[in-house]
């Protein structure tokens, strides 16, 4: 497990966004009713939250993912407000109990002021900032999320994920 599995930070599209969740659309769109926010807790709360560069590793230009989230009674919408960033994700249904697992992660480009949606229990990882300033997150999720935030340490459960960043 020593060797680590390298993705690639792809562009955020609505279709390669949704095994994750969904991208916001206008309100004129017709697709706008198609979706919904879930908050098991009845607990939605919206404030602002930080991700710094010394929070993570890295390897030359790469970042290292060495572990995700996922919080399975509520959605969250993220927006970066200030600095580009990238996202690590995995369906609900990955286990991580094998290196194999590392397939289903994903890694995307996140531009400043595009917002992600995740469905419950999507695991997820950041989004961290490319470079040194910190990404400061519009951050919609449930109040109660310290109580429903599971943690797989990839780390020790898979291996290292190395992550490429996308050329300036």
């Amino acid at each position: 497990m020593d060797k680590p599995f390298v993705l690639t930070a792809a562009p955020l599209t609505a279709p390669a966004w949704a095994p994750f969740g969904w991208l916001p659309v206008a309100d004129t769109d017709p697709a706008d009713a198609n979706q919904g926010l879930e908050f098991a807790w009845s607990d939605p709360h919206l404030n602002v939250i930080t991700h710094s560069a010394d929070e993570i590793s890295r390897v030359g230009q790469s970042l290292i993912c060495d572990r995700l989230y996922r919080h399975s009674t509520h959605t969250q919408a993220l927006t970066p407000i200030n600095v580009d960033s990238v996202l690590v994700v995995a369906p609900l249904s990955a286990e991580f109990s094998s290196p194999a697992d590392r397939e289903q992660l994903k890694a995307f480009f996140l531009p400043k002021f595009a917002t992600v949606v995740l469905h419950a229990g999507t695991w997820h990882w950041g989004p961290f900032p490319l470079g040194a300033e910190p990404v400061n997150l519009l951050n919609l999720q449930g109040r109660g999320y310290e109580r429903d935030n599971d943690c797989v340490d990839l780390s020790l459960a898979t291996g290292p994920v190395e992550v490429l960043l996308p050329s300036p």
